[in-house]
């Protein structure tokens, strides 16, 4: 039996703790998992990391040997006392009761940098699935002063945040992902790397920000709502998804913006490129 599922075996014993399902709480207890996530985030004593839902601590533990400070943000109260017991005799761990979606991490992350000068900010986390997308688009869209974003994460989803434009795992959230950052598939993770095993399989994913985005666009809200459209009706062309969803006034304008970009007028949205988005939403605003 590996040390990992020992020590979180005795854990859950001594704090009469159960996986929360409600919480989509799944305890890692494969070390190779672990010290994959931790190398590809590249940490040092330069380093503030935020660990989102530690949980147990399996991989806080780690973080805490190798980052200048780690600040867990733990929505179970159990879990809480757990992390507070644990890991008391860190000085560089602070663990904050919350909900992420609710915390000012740009405050935080401010604060530290200046109190104690860490080069930079990084974002590590095992992330439960039922929020995963809304808490990475909140991380990328609050423009955060982060250098990275490691966290693992349902494989399905995965593969749709880390996929280039235009390719077949295209979805409406890729785009959005791929303007802030850019990103790469690290580990696929099995089921029974974690107790109780979950009913999918999971992979660790590692995005790092732009300090530019890679399309000049006249507004960015506008661009975002012209690629949810599209995506809303993603069996139609994007001809027809744009002008039922009135981005185009008329089929007759959308036919003629599309022959202006060269973009057959059967395309659908999943094989357009950011840049063709882009092209669309200056097009669109200029006619405006």
């Amino acid at each position: 039996m590996s040390h990992i599922l020992e020590d979180t075996q005795f854990i859950m014993k001594k704090y009469k703790i159960k996986a929360n399902k409600a919480l989509g709480q799944n305890f890692l207890i494969n070390q190779n998992v672990v010290d994959a996530i931790v190398d590809s985030s590249n940490i040092s004593k330069q380093d503030l990391v935020i660990e989102i839902g530690p949980g147990l601590g399996t991989l806080t533990k780690e973080l805490l040997e190798k980052a200048g400070k780690v600040i867990c943000i733990e929505l179970d109260k159990k879990m809480i006392n757990i992390l507070t017991d644990r890991f008391s005799l860190y000085d560089n761990f602070e663990v904050i009761h919350g909900d992420v979606l609710q915390i000012r991490l740009n405050k935080i992350i401010k604060e530290e940098k200046e109190l104690r000068g860490f080069q930079s900010a990084k974002i590590v986390a095992n992330l439960p699935y039922y929020i995963t997308t809304p808490i990475i688009m909140k991380l990328l869209e609050e423009r955060l002063d982060l250098e990275t974003i490691t966290v693992m994460i349902q494989k399905e989803v995965a593969d749709r945040l880390i996929a280039i434009p235009g390719d077949k795992e295209t979805g409406a959230i890729t785009y959005s992902v791929y303007y802030y950052a850019t990103t790469e598939g690290v580990l696929e993770v099995s089921r029974d790397s974690f107790i109780p095993e979950p009913e999918v399989t999971s992979k660790v994913i590692k995005l790092t920000l732009r300090k530019e985005p890679p399309v000049e666009v006249k507004s960015k809200g506008v661009m975002f709502k012209i690629i949810k459209s599209a995506f809303m009706q993603r069996r139609k062309t994007l001809l027809n998804a744009l002008t039922n969803t009135k981005v185009f006034m008329s089929k007759e304008e959308g036919i003629q913006i599309l022959k202006e970009l060269h973009l057959d007028e059967n395309v659908r949205a999943e094989k357009l490129t950011l840049e063709n988005f882009a092209e669309i939403t200056n097009k669109i605003l200029v006619d405006e």
